[in-house]
């Protein structure tokens, strides 16, 4: 029997210029992880996890439920990394060995709220495939694995970050700067030091399910017609990025401060923020923290500077049904 995980995310800089040759900061949330279990059977089964069972206790059970996780479970999701894993070892000529396997999965990342659920669950089956098959796959062509079998396969907008983090894991600085994608497929991806990492928080709602391809649908579109407003954002969110690496480095945590404001401030200028996640960034900041989403919307991350400031964090976004963590990267 082989059991592997993968955790949850939080973009901390540059976000969402990962899908645009930008570059961005990432961390990870091992409070949060998916969960994935694989041994041999004489048939191929993919087993379903509660989010794919189409049993509810009401009708306002199956209406809470579908806004929490969405229309989706995660079978559709791990048929699809089978199909692209297929295609690849096809394309390095690597031949799979005939053993047929059950995979079962379980996830505690809440979903929807751009933490990286649904790439947590492939990444994992994929380590899990990986050691069944023997399989020896250098981490950034993972990383493309997990982004293709989501964007290729199911036609989901989605860009790296999430997938380099997961794969990395810890903390990584990622580049994706046009000349490395176009060269050579994937980025320059550098673990950096967790312990460069100030006090963090991460808060989340489940009232928000929007749900990334939704969030990133118009921005692409933009882009891709070279509207200056995005490609400049871009631009910038990337200098975020960099100036970010550079402040964790030095342990300047005032001018992180100010980036982590930066990078939602931008954002909000060219995207439509919808109140429940203005709300959360707005309370962060009156209470002294400062404050960026993590991800596609629904939770946000930044630093508290005293003890004082976290509890009332907690205490304040708790009124508005809101959790809060601090995120454990190591």
């Amino acid at each position: 029997m082989i059991e592997t995980f993968a955790y949850a995310r939080a973009g901390l800089l540059g976000n969402p210029s990962d899908g645009y040759f930008g570059k961005t900061i990432a961390l990870l949330i091992r409070n949060f992880r998916a969960r994935v279990i694989l041994y041999p059977t004489a048939r191929l089964e993919i087993k379903p996890s509660k989010a794919d069972t189409p049993i509810f206790e009401s009708l306002e059970d199956l209406y809470q439920t579908t806004r929490w996780r969405g229309y989706y479970g995660g079978i559709r999701i791990i048929q699809a990394l089978l199909v692209r894993l297929m295609d690849y070892c096809r394309e390095q000529n690597i031949e799979l060995d005939h053993r047929n396997f059950t995979l079962e999965y379980e996830t505690t990342i809440p979903l929807r709220l751009g933490l990286g659920g649904s790439s947590a669950i492939i990444t994992a089956a994929l380590r899990a495939l990986c050691q069944y098959y023997h399989l020896d796959i250098p981490l950034p062509v993972q990383a493309n694995l997990v982004l293709e079998t989501e964007t290729r396969e199911l036609g989901v907008s989605a860009g790296l970050q999430d997938r380099v983090a997961q794969v990395y894991e810890g903390l990584v600085y990622m580049d994706f700067s046009r000349h490395l994608m176009e060269g050579r497929g994937y980025g320059e991806y550098e673990r950096m030091d967790p312990s460069t990492l100030p006090d963090l928080y991460l808060a989340y709602r489940t009232s928000l399910s929007e749900g990334t391809e939704v969030f990133h649908n118009n921005i692409r579109q933009r882009w891709l017609a070279a509207d200056k407003q995005v490609v400049e954002a871009m631009r910038t969110w990337a200098s975020y990025a960099e100036q970010g690496r550079q402040a964790l480095i030095e342990r300047n945590y005032a001018a992180l401060d100010q980036l982590i404001d930066a990078n939602y401030d931008l954002r909000a200028t060219i995207y439509n923020i919808a109140h429940g996640n203005k709300e959360m960034i707005e309370t962060a900041r009156r209470l002294g923290a400062s404050a960026n989403f993590a991800g596609s919307g629904g939770a946000i991350v930044g630093r508290f500077q005293s003890e004082e400031i976290f509890q009332a964090l907690a205490r304040e976004m708790k009124q508005i049904g809101v959790a809060v963590v601090r995120p454990k990267v190591v």
